[in-house]
């Protein structure tokens, strides 16, 4: 199942909407993390850079083999040997991985989904005890430049709680200027 409202610019307007390291930065990726998740891989835009800094495998999902052929390409010409690509329905099915299997999942720009608490709860599953759940999503407003409609666009207080009843624990919250925020949660040691 497509997320609804989930169609991309062309990859050159898509990547002028972040700085995909400071991104990462803000919310925790770094060298300590080992094995990351990401639904929705899309182009790349973060696969890339956070397979260069982790320590371990990025799985990178997307239903889209586009997405998956575009971020193969762009992993062989960086001679990136660390990301794992997966073509899945995650929300239909699940992430195809095991549980608590991975230190951090990546739910960026993707939680305007009709059930966004089942990705959180596939999340919450496969997070090792201590592992992360970085959210970003575009500002709840509506001169940002592309982003879901306002109608299904999720607000922060949302991810909240939709992350609290999926039984993570708040980290941090950051204002990703200038159209995005973004938010880490835990998953309790046990």
């Amino acid at each position: 199942m497509k997320v609804r409202e989930s169609d991309i610019p062309t990859e050159e307007v898509w990547e002028g909407f972040f700085e995909p390291f400071e991104v990462l930065s803000a919310l925790g990726i770094d060298g300590a993390v080992v094995d990351v998740a990401e639904f929705g891989c899309g182009y790349g835009t973060f696969t890339i850079p956070a397979a260069t800094l982790i320590s371990g495998t990025i799985y990178a999902i997307d239903i889209e083999p586009e997405m998956i052929n575009t971020v193969k390409d762009r992993a062989q010409g960086s001679g990136l040997t660390n990301i794992v690509l997966l073509l899945r329905d995650f929300i239909a099915d699940g992430s195809g991985l095991a549980d608590v299997s991975v230190d951090y999942v990546m739910l960026f720009n993707i939680l305007h989904d009709e059930r966004p608490e089942r990705m959180l709860n596939e999340s919450y599953r496969i997070l090792k005890p201590k592992g992360r759940v970085g959210i970003i999503h575009w500002n709840y407003d509506s001169s940002t430049p592309r982003g879901p409609p306002m109608g299904i666009r999720p607000k922060p207080e949302q991810c909240y709680e939709w992350a609290l009843r999926a039984g993570f624990t708040y980290v941090s919250s950051n204002d990703l200027k200038p159209y995005h925020y973004g938010v880490v949660f835990a998953k309790p040691e046990a």
